[in-house]
C-alpha cells in the first residue's frame, strides 16, 4: 500500500473559500485519505476566518495545523490582554456560539512539527537550533497554552527583546524568543539576531542581515525545513527550505505542496487587501 499523500498548505488567513476550492482541486480530492499540514496563520484579514477555524477542525486527525502570529493575536484577544485591531476579522470568532470550542482546539495546536524528514514552523528557525531543540522550545510555548494560567502566559508575549537566543533565558523573556523565531522571524544576523522589523523580500546586501534560511551551517540545514509568514518571498523550493505563502490574503494564491514528489498545487485568490501586513 502506498503511502498517503501529504500536502503542505501556505497562510490562508481567513480565505475559506480559496481553502474549499484547494481541497477539491482534482489532484487533491482524488486521494481521500490524503492529509494536510498547515503551515499557520490560519485566521485573519481574510473574511471567513470562523468558517476557516471549523472547516481546519473538520479534517480531524488528517490535519497538522501549526500556531502562526495571527493565531496567537487571537488567543491574546480571546485572554483579554489584547484588543482586535482595525483590520482584523475576529470578531465573528470571539461571538460565535462555539467559541470557547474554537478557542480550545486553537490552544492545542502545536508551533513546530517533525515527520518524514520535514520540520514545518510558521516562520523561522534560529541557526543554533537543531530539529529537536526546535521541538523542545516549541513545546515549552505549547505547554503554556494548554495550561489553566495560559491567559497569563500571553500578557507578555509582544516585543522584540531579548533579540536572540540564550539558553539562560527564562520566563517571559524565554517564551517570547521562542514565539517570535518561530512565528515572526524573516531575518536575522550570521549571529541569529533577530531583525524582526524587516517585512519586504530579501535584498541582494543589507549588511550583516539575511534570511534566516540563507545562515551558513545552521543546524537544521541538514533537514527542509517548512514555513509560510512570507508572502513578499513567495513560493521558494529548495532541498532544504520551502516558502509556502504566495499571498492568497493580498490576492495572490493559496498554494499546496505534496511533500513526496514536490507536486504543486496553487489556487487563484479573489481578496486583494493591500500588500504590507505580516
Amino acid at each position: 500500500m502506498s503511502m498517503r499523500s501529504i500536502w503542505m498548505v501556505g497562510d490562508i488567513q481567513g480565505c475559506c473559500s480559496s481553502l474549499d476550492e484547494l481541497l477539491a482541486h482534482p489532484e487533491i480530492a482524488r486521494e481521500p485519505l490524503a492529509r494536510f499540514w498547515f503551515a499557520g496563520d490560519l485566521v485573519n484579514r481574510g473574511s471567513q476566518s470562523l468558517a476557516t477555524l471549523r472547516r481546519l477542525m473538520a479534517l480531524e486527525e488528517r490535519s497538522v495545523a501549526i500556531l502562526g502570529n495571527h493565531d496567537l493575536h487571537l488567543l491574546a484577544v480571546a485572554a483579554g490582554v489584547r484588543r482586535l485591531g482595525k483590520n482584523d476579522t475576529l470578531l465573528e470568532i470571539l461571538e460565535a456560539p462555539d467559541s470557547e470550542e474554537l478557542i480550545n482546539w486553537l490552544r492545542w495546536r502545536p508551533l513546530a512539527h517533525y515527520e518524514l524528514g520535514h520540520l514545518m514552523i510558521h516562520a523561522g528557525v534560529l541557526p543554533k537550533w537543531d530539529v529537536q531543540k526546535t521541538l523542545l522550545l516549541a513545546n515549552e510555548v505549547e505547554q503554556a497554552l494548554r495550561s489553566p494560567n495560559w491567559r497569563k502566559s500571553l500578557e507578555k508575549m509582544y516585543g522584540n527583546e531579548p533579540d536572540h537566543w540564550k539558553d539562560g533565558h527564562a520566563g517571559s523573556k524565554r517564551l517570547r524568543v521562542i514565539i517570535n523565531a518561530l512565528t515572526r522571524l524573516r531575518m536575522c544576523t550570521s549571529k541569529g539576531r533577530m531583525a524582526l522589523s524587516q517585512k519586504a523580500a530579501p535584498a541582494l546586501s543589507q549588511g550583516d542581515l539575511m534570511p534566516w534560511f540563507d545562515i551558513k551551517g545552521r543546524a537544521t540545514q541538514d533537514v527542509t525545513v517548512v514555513f509560510g509568514h512570507w508572502s513578499t518571498l513567495n513560493l521558494m523550493l529548495r532541498d532544504n527550505a520551502i516558502c509556502l505563502d504566495t499571498g492568497c490574503v493580498w490576492g495572490g494564491e493559496l498554494t499546496a505542496v505534496r511533500l513526496q514528489d514536490r507536486r504543486t498545487v496553487r489556487i487563484a485568490c479573489p481578496q486583494s487587501l493591500a500588500p504590507g501586513g505580516n
